[in-house]
């Protein structure tokens, strides 16, 4: 296994059948987006190399069928003042709670100022794993294994619906509406890329998203939610209280994307992941761990 470097794990790519000379070639024609000289520097740094962690050189012959591994490197990465903090950790796990605004790992121009890497740098934890994730605008509680024989255990709860989790979301409230309900549907891939959808009910496809909804609390036209999602698909939360009619607050993909700009850091998406917990596979115990975050209502504007 392959070491970190100041918290960030390699990326792997594999080796392709086909006609490039050298390994610089094919990592231009692989990755467009970086240029040669960016290849070339980052080669020279030994940010760039084999399953044995020997340097690959530019001009080093290609040979296909085998893997490649480079440290990626986000130039000029914006600092990210959120910070998360560790609720509990033991041999086995580190539970953190999560800010929102914060991504969980490492992603487009997000390495450094992620969940993952700074955990990795201040517990000293280089195998440290997520064994789920939310969303950057999530808030709230995210499991990490420490030991990576046990990752494929704690997996298996989570795709054998194991889990079970509760979140809160603060949404207009919606007097037609019967608390609690189930909201079940199909949820599927949305016309934009960033986007997931309800299919419609005559879409002839097996529902694979639920919900469970409590209204705990109304302030004004708002009220606050307990969201319990017995399936996991991407974005089933947001999806099932935009379909609703319950769009979360602060909510810029659903029901209707925004413009993708800065931060809103005094109108977060208002969700956080309250709770998780869950029958240990390696311990047989029951773990439970809950977020010390609380939603906000919105201020009441001023006359």
């Amino acid at each position: 296994m392959l070491p970190t470097r100041d918290g960030v794990g390699p990326s792997k790519v594999s080796l392709l059948a086909g006609p490039w000379g050298c390994m610089l070639d094919f990592l231009v024609e692989r990755f467009p987006a970086i240029s040669a000289a960016a290849w070339r520097a980052r080669m020279a740094q030994g940010n760039v190399v084999d399953r044995a962690g020997c340097r690959v050189a530019p001009e080093q012959p290609y040979v296909a069928h085998g893997s490649l591994f480079y440290y990626r490197t986000v130039p000029d990465e914006v600092p990210n003042a959120a910070q998360a903090c560790v609720l509990f950790e033991d041999d086995l796990l580190v539970v953190a709670d999560k800010p929102h605004f914060l991504p969980v790992v490492p992603s487009g121009n997000y390495l450094q100022e992620t969940l993952l890497v700074r955990l990795r740098r201040k517990l000293g934890l280089d195998a440290l794993t997520p064994l789920h994730r939310i969303d950057r605008e999530t808030a709230g509680v995210v499991l990490f294994a420490k030991q990576p024989a046990t990752c494929a255990g704690y997996h298996a709860l989570f795709a054998e619906r194991k889990v079970a989790k509760t979140y809160q979301a603060i949404a207009p409230g919606n007097a037609l509406l019967q608390f609690p309900l189930t909201r079940t549907s199909t949820v599927v891939t949305g016309d934009h890329f960033m986007q997931m959808r309800e299919a419609p009910d005559n879409a002839a496809k097996k529902p694979n998203a639920q919900t469970e909804i409590e209204l705990i609390e109304t302030r004004g036209a708002q009220g606050r939610y307990r969201l319990r999602p017995l399936t996991g698909k991407r974005h089933q939360l947001r999806v099932h209280m935009a379909a609703l009619g319950l769009p979360i607050l602060g909510d810029r993909i659903y029901p209707r994307l925004l413009p993708q700009g800065g931060d809103e850091l005094d109108n977060p998406l208002r969700l956080l992941a309250e709770s998780i917990a869950f029958r240990d596979p390696v311990t047989g115990e029951i773990r439970s761990f809950c977020s010390r975050q609380q939603l906000h209502f919105p201020a009441a504007p001023r006359d």
